[in-house]
């Protein structure tokens, strides 16, 4: 049943992958988007929803083969979270019927799969704290809500990208490629951990976790940071040039730091390749689009999600603390981060129904928004040591 599901998800990565292309046609289609879809956009969107019955069939099946919800750890909550976004997508697709959403969406669901992939994907059984039916209840309902607001970072770029003035340097240009990167950066990791993975690179290092204890932890790639008072076990391997304190997960921001310079490399090859900044190579993609339309999307996309994301995160996460550890609130790591995502799409709403901060400012705080959406991710769930470090 794992390999039936594990080639579902294959098979709807497939999917999503030719959606791209399809969206791509589409929006070099002259015609008014608006007004008629084109055959490009038809097909595109039609193969995106059957990628996603065939996502939600993994998601099903997978359940079904380990008797718990699919979102227990990073592998199955990154891939249950971009289930979420597609479904988040589409919705948005049949309201506005805007091709280019999908031709930002689904690369970003395809990378998303992608480093969800590298992570162990074999079923565990669940330590005792999670095994209850508010698992199911509580993270699937922040993985839906999470994957709304995301939405408005789709509207919110391209808006940017349509937007801003990419004739001169600005501090408008420098973000937008900031963003850029840490894209690339997503795709550098994917390609050097499969390079690593394919030389069945290992090292091992005995260090003291933040309990006083002696535990062992396995590099997937050469160690630049080790863990605290580690001593490397296995021979022929880089040694650590720097140790970090126990609280920080020292081969999870080893990662994090391989990420960040490969990704710097891969941008550096492709901004000599196009010989101009990636967010002016996309610009012509965004020049049919109407600014008016994709800063509602935005806007609809937090006013959807927010709710559902306050009763995942919050209500039944309070909840279920409260069950499982008898307190409601511990501050933490990953309860302070749900509480600042929360606030940070109130302070959003509130700025745009009472401010007036709509067009451009609407667009950059999407942008912001999803970047402590992934932060809580990643560096909160992978970093961080607390009692989330289980995702």
């Amino acid at each position: 049943m794992i390999a039936f599901s594990s080639n579902l998800l294959y098979a709807a990565f497939f999917l999503y992958l030719i959606s791209t292309f399809l969206f791509g046609g589409a929006i070099r289609d002259r015609r008014k988007q608006y007004e008629k879809p084109s055959k490009w956009a038809a097909a595109a969107i039609s193969v995106t929803i059957l990628g996603f019955v065939i996502h939600l069939g993994y998601f099903i099946t997978r359940w079904m083969a380990s008797g718990h919800a699919p979102v227990s750890n990073m592998f199955e909550f990154v891939t249950a979270f971009s289930m979420m976004f597609v479904l988040a997508f589409i919705i948005l697709y049949f309201l506005y019927k805007v091709s280019i959403l999908g031709l930002f969406a689904l690369p970003i669901t395809l990378l998303m799969i992608s480093y969800g992939s590298l992570f162990p994907t074999n079923v565990s059984p669940l330590i005792p704290a999670l095994q209850s039916d508010w698992l199911a209840i509580h993270v699937t309902t922040t993985a839906l809500g999470s994957a709304v607001l995301a939405s408005s970072f789709i509207a919110g770029i391209i808006y940017l990208l349509r937007s801003v003035d990419q004739t001169k340097p600005s501090m408008k240009t420098f973000w937008l490629e900031v963003i850029m990167y840490f894209m690339v950066a997503t795709l550098a990791f994917i390609v050097i951990t499969l390079i690593f993975r394919g030389l069945q690179y290992e090292a091992v290092y005995r260090w003291v976790d933040h309990n006083g204890q002696e535990t062992e932890t396995t590099y997937s790639l050469p160690s630049l940071i080790g863990p605290h008072r580690g001593e490397l076990l296995t021979e022929g391997r880089l040694e650590a040039l720097a140790y970090v304190p126990a609280v920080i997960d020292a081969a999870k921001l080893n990662t994090v730091i391989w990420s960040a310079a490969t990704g710097f490399l891969l941008y550096s090859i492709l901004r000599l390749t196009v010989r101009k900044r990636i967010s002016a190579a996309l610009q012509p993609l965004t020049k049919n689009i109407k600014l008016d339309l994709v800063d509602e999307i935005g806007y609809r996309s937090v006013a959807i999600g927010f709710p559902i994301f306050t009763l995942g995160a919050l209500i039944f996460a309070m909840i279920w603390a409260q069950i499982a550890w008898t307190r409601f609130w511990g501050w933490d790591p990953k309860e302070v981060w749900a509480l600042i995502t929360w606030l940070f799409y109130a302070g959003y709403l509130h700025l745009r129904l009472s401010r007036g901060w709509q067009g451009e400012r609407s667009a950059w705080l999407g942008v912001i928004g999803f970047g402590i959406i992934i932060f809580n991710l990643v560096f909160v769930n992978l970093i961080i040591a607390g009692l989330h470090s289980y995702a």
